[in-house]
């Protein structure tokens, strides 16, 4: 989900990556990018009204009242895919929202505390009430207990923190394979939320959040290695349908979860370099959800060349971030509203 700390190197950084983009100039085209250019490419993808319905899908995603996972809603939806989203706080606000939106829309929503065994295992009867089919679920549901020094942080946000992003992701990963497992014919796909700290190195200010997104990988490798050959010992059990599981990485979006205790800094670079609406990492990543295919896989908004393009807007072309000003400020569009933090609302 994020890049919170600034290395102490980051000047000489910067210098090196204008070094090698420079070098490269001549044989490198900038991709555009911007938000009016994803938004067109969005919609280019999505199925004209007067074309054939296709198959709907159904689709859980945790954490969908708001930020990204709200963006993902309003994208499957948008491809008429029939919709659960959940919150910790009543959904009822979101779903009236995207209901609004798409009119013909199957979306609901749940309450769920995502750490509660009886919550979750309500969340999966629900979807299942209310899809019939589960094809895709997201595990998408964080928090980061904000930008604290570990030792400064209460026994309770520790614990909080745990609770939600891995006890979460473990819970609801176990219940959705339970769900899909009993789908004859069916092929599902699970997908846990990977953040700062998931390739390793250093998150200071967010070491209770690193360290729960570390983990997912690991547990995503650990499940795809049970799915494809079973476990040393035990008798491979055969199931009605096929469950896959893989990662999924937004990257930066801008949240209050990325916005929560930032710097000017920061929201200078990374930021406003790399950093993205919900609503254009959801054009992105929602393709590469429904056209996942196999076990294990990786999705990803920031790669590698997306990443390289954006530097070298930034520091060989010059270019202004279109959300972040020169003294790290957010840039508030008039069409838009936005909260405290500076986050624009969805609805």
């Amino acid at each position: 989900n994020l890049c919170r700390h600034a290395s102490s190197s980051t000047v000489k950084m910067r210098g090196l990556i204008v070094a090698l983009l420079v070098a490269s100039a001549s044989a490198f085209t900038p991709i555009r990018t911007r938000s009016r250019g994803l938004r067109a490419a969005a919609a280019s993808r999505r199925p004209a009204s007067s074309s054939v319905t296709p198959s709907m899908l159904g689709v859980v995603i945790t954490g969908g009242a708001n930020g990204v996972g709200f963006g993902y809603a309003d994208e499957f939806l948008a491809r008429r895919h029939s919709v659960v989203i959940c919150d910790v706080k009543d959904p009822a606000a979101a779903v009236a929202a995207l209901k609004a939106k798409h009119p013909n829309g199957e979306i609901y929503g749940v309450q769920c505390d995502v750490s509660s065994t009886e919550a979750v295992d309500n969340l999966a009867a629900t979807a299942k009430e209310k899809l019939g089919l589960v094809h895709y679920w997201i595990n998408n549901a964080g928090i980061n207990g904000g930008r604290r020094a570990f030792s400064e942080l209460s026994y309770g946000t520790i614990e909080a923190v745990v609770k939600v992003n891995l006890l979460g992701s473990l819970l609801c990963t176990q219940a959705a394979m339970k769900l899909m497992a009993e789908q004859s014919g069916t092929i599902g796909h699970v997908f846990n939320t990977v953040g700062s700290g998931v390739k390793g190195g250093g998150t200071p200010g967010y070491v209770v959040y690193g360290a729960t997104k570390r983990g997912l990988p690991q547990m995503t490798d650990s499940l795809v290695a049970e799915l494809e050959k079973g476990v040393q010992g035990y008798d491979k059990k055969s199931t009605a349908g096929k469950v896959n599981v893989h990662t999924l990485s937004p990257g930066m979006v801008f949240t209050q979860l990325l916005l929560d205790d930032s710097t000017p800094e920061l929201r200078k670079f990374p930021f406003g370099v790399l950093a993205a609406q919900p609503e254009e990492v959801a054009a992105d990543l929602v393709p590469k959800i429904l056209g996942v295919k196999g076990n294990g896989q990786k999705v990803e908004f920031l790669t590698t060349d997306r990443i390289l393009n954006q530097f070298y807007k930034k520091f060989v072309l010059g270019e202004k971030s279109e959300y972040i000003d020169d003294d790290g400020n957010v840039i508030k569009r008039p069409d838009a509203q936005y909260d405290e933090l500076g986050v624009k609302t969805q609805y």
